[in-house]
């Protein structure tokens, strides 16, 4: 029971930054005066070992652990151990020296919990570091945003004018209106990259209305880089007077995020259609297009952060940054998001929202 204890103790203190084997092999061996010890670790892929083993011994503990055989060899005093934990096997433990099965299992139970406290550290410390890179991300798009925002506004403020000031050929003409026209594309980017920078799905104090969703689809086909487009657009909404309790910034974004991935990643001319329904709990919208595809491994995967399709970085500009922003304003609004696609049937993007969303929050 002493020696128990000891390795016990001393497990407590391991380096949870190491593999845990080879420090867990170095205590059995040294407490317990054993002659071999070997520990594999499944998640690792590591077998650690002490003492003395034949070559034809090498894989033993794997061996166990893949055959999942617990196994007392009474003539060679070899026992074989699987260690578990809640979820299953982790790993294998065998032991070659005069122990009683009973040690045996408390070795292996002690083994287990090492191996356990280790992943779960390496768990928190992943999670910690794309935590970190998160907010670091966040901080330099918020600083990047506001950065933009002046000289945006001063090359939007400079264009208005040389169309108010009139005098220009029909070609300078196009060339300011392009510009004009790109500075406010700019800007909105900037306003919802700020916002999004913010956003928090446990943050308060969003402002929520009743928002009427053919108002605001309306508004948002209404702005001014969808004029020469808006034949294209087919709007179908269950009834003129369904609404949500959302912040209206936010879904506004959303909208506009699906609706500019509809008119890049569709073929020229083809229609899009825009539609909002009503299910029991939840209002979905949904953006539908004719186009390049979406695989099914990036259906996920285009909702992150810088992430792009394989197959659209080459032949499509853009910065990976628009679905993330609609993912973080659906979370916000304590809604989802998810897309379907096939080359017949064309792409669609889905954000559900719960009609009842309390108010205070």
């Amino acid at each position: 029971m002493e020696k128990l204890y000891e390795l016990s103790r001393n497990s407590l203190l391991l380096d949870l930054r190491q593999p845990p084997g080879a420090q867990l092999a170095v205590l059995i061996h040294r407490i317990f005066g054993v002659g071999a010890v070997a520990l594999f670790d499944k998640t690792l892929k590591r077998e650690d070992r002490m003492g003395n083993w034949t070559t034809e011994e090498q894989d033993l503990a794997r061996n166990c652990c893949v055959r999942e055989v617990a196994h007392d060899d009474l003539a060679t005093g070899t026992s074989q151990r699987i260690l578990e934990d809640g979820s299953g096997s982790v790993g294998a433990l065998v032991v070659r020296g005069k122990l009683s099965p009973l040690v045996v299992d408390a070795l292996a139970s002690l083994s287990a919990i090492a191996i356990d406290r280790h992943q779960s550290f390496e768990k928190e410390e992943k999670a910690d570091v794309a935590r970190r890179g998160e907010e670091l991300r966040s901080a330099v798009m918020d600083a990047l945003a506001h950065e933009i925002k002046q000289p945006l506004t001063t090359v939007y403020a400079a264009s208005s004018g040389l169309l108010e000031m009139g005098g220009l050929t029909d070609l300078q003409r196009n060339l300011v209106q392009m510009i004009d026209d790109e500075a406010i594309r700019l800007k909105e980017l900037g306003t919802r990259l700020l916002l999004t920078a913010k956003l928090n799905t446990e943050q308060v104090g969003l402002e929520k209305d009743e928002v009427n969703l053919l108002e605001l689809i309306s508004e948002v086909l209404a702005g001014p880089q969808l004029v020469s487009q808006r034949n294209r657009f087919k709007v179908v909404v269950d009834e003129p007077e369904l609404s949500v309790c959302v912040n209206r910034g936010l879904l506004a974004m959303i909208v506009t995020q699906y609706i500019d991935n509809a008119r890049k990643y569709s073929t020229p001319d083809t229609p899009i259609a825009i539609v909002g329904r009503k299910s029991h709990t939840d209002v979905v919208i949904s953006v539908h297009n004719f186009g390049s595809t979406v695989r099914i491994d990036d259906r996920e995967r285009i909702f992150d952060r810088f992430y792009r399709a394989s197959d659209a970085k080459e032949s499509i500009p853009g910065t990976g940054i628009g679905l993330s922003v609609v993912r973080k304003a659906a979370e916000a609004l304590h809604g989802h998001v998810w897309v379907i696609s096939d080359e017949k049937e064309g792409t669609t993007f889905f954000v559900s929202l719960p009609i009842g969303v309390r108010r205070n929050q």
